[in-house]
């Protein structure tokens, strides 16, 4: 639904921008986790979309005037509620497109939905390959963000410039479990420096990661890449710092720890543990043109510094994406779903907040990152998230 404040600021804009009153906006879905507990990933999206939205409309909107506005749904992270929301939002002629939240189950469940109702579906975080390594054709998922693949191998990298050769992995049971473990094993057969010593598993909801890391401990693990979100990361940073010092391995860490109150949650513990995580961008030090205008703008909704930007993959991918968006309406000089997913692939030369695209995506690439954009981050005292060699 459309918040009060959202209709009071589109008043506003209608008045300031000369757009037009007599045309209904046009609205852009975000279908997300907003009511998983110390969730900040669909916040950030939110945030990210809210700010493009903001600057698009007070340079006269799309369409000779038309207003851009969100329509937020919450799928509590669960796939069947996920796919009724999309289709509740396909109901609505006005919803051009969706953006999506950071569980990847959730999306990968629902792609043949997606492609039965021709809703163009934008991915700023779900990182599965699946999502866009799929047989619909035409594909109607367009995604700017990582893949498990590039995250694989920039973890194993990291590890490897670290004299760490030996991994072991630990997963959950789901498909973004397998989709990491895919990707390791098939680095595997290409990157003779690294050894998969063991992989092990848990499921959503396990209250001690323990016994697992102790497993791959005991296969000869010097690093531990692990997959998991920010409840299991807590549980698994308190175990692991009140270990001994000798038995703390360094945790090498997808992003989806990222996508909550981690550094509040863990508190403590988080000095204890030698963590490093992968990300696709930084505020801390960007001073393009772009960047100090989306920090600027954030402050409008709370946001008063770049290091306290929550989840701040969330806000650049969804920033680029609803930009990217924009020019494929109007490319499409309408809003026919279709017309759009076509237009998508025929953006180019966007100037970007993570960075410049020549053309985001094309009719056999619905990627608009590249491994180039990935990079090992950590959390610094105040709880920031900093590039490696950043101070």
């Amino acid at each position: 639904m459309m918040t009060i404040r959202t209709l009071f600021c589109l008043f506003l804009l209608i008045i300031a921008t000369g757009t037009r009153a007599d045309l209904p906006p046009v609205l852009i879905g975000i279908d997300a986790e907003f009511g998983v507990v110390g969730s900040t990933s669909a916040q950030a999206i939110r945030l990210g979309a809210q700010i493009a939205v903001d600057e698009i409309n007070a340079g006269g909107g799309v369409l000779g005037g038309r207003l851009l506005a969100l329509v937020e749904k919450d799928d509590h992270s669960v796939p069947a509620r996920f796919i009724k929301n999309l289709h509740e939002l396909a109901a609505d002629p006005n919803v051009v497109a969706i953006l999506c939240g950071r569980y990847s189950p959730v999306v990968v469940e629902a792609i043949p939905d997606i492609h039965q109702l021709k809703l163009p579906l934008l991915d700023p975080w779900a990182a599965a390959d699946p999502i866009t390594a799929h047989d619909f054709r035409p594909n109607y998922i367009f995604r700017l963000s990582l893949r498990d693949t590039w995250a694989v191998q920039v973890m194993i990298r990291h590890a490897e410039q670290r004299g760490i050769r030996k991994i072991g992995i630990l997963v959950p049971n789901t498909e973004w479990g397998r989709s990491n473990l895919k990707a390791a094993e098939t680095l595997r057969q290409t990157d003779s420096q690294f050894t998969l010593v063991d992989v092990q598993w848990f499921n959503w909801g396990d209250n001690s990661l323990l016994d697992q890391y102790q497993a791959l401990r005991k296969a000869g693990a010097e690093g531990v890449l692990f997959v998991s979100n920010e409840r299991e990361g807590v549980i698994f940073i308190k175990e692991i710092a009140a270990l001994p010092r000798e038995q703390r391995l360094p945790i090498f860490a997808a992003w989806g720890i990222t996508g909550g109150n981690l550094f509040q949650n863990a508190g403590p513990a988080l000095k204890e543990v030698d963590l490093a995580v992968v990300q696709t961008y930084s505020f801390i030090g960007a001073h393009d043109p772009v960047a100090q205008r989306v920090v600027q703008d954030a402050r409008h909704y709370g946001v008063d510094s770049p290091r306290r930007i929550l989840s701040p993959v969330g806000v650049a991918h969804a920033y680029d994406l609803v930009q990217i968006l924009a020019r494929a309406i109007q490319i499409a000089g309408s809003t026919d779903r279709s017309a759009i997913r076509d237009a998508l692939e025929k953006v180019t030369d966007y100037a970007g907040l993570v960075k410049t695209y020549p053309q985001p995506f094309t009719s056999d690439r619905h990627e608009a990152l590249s491994p180039q954009e990935v990079f090992m981050a950590r959390y610094a005292e105040d709880g920031a998230i900093i590039r490696i060699d950043s101070k």
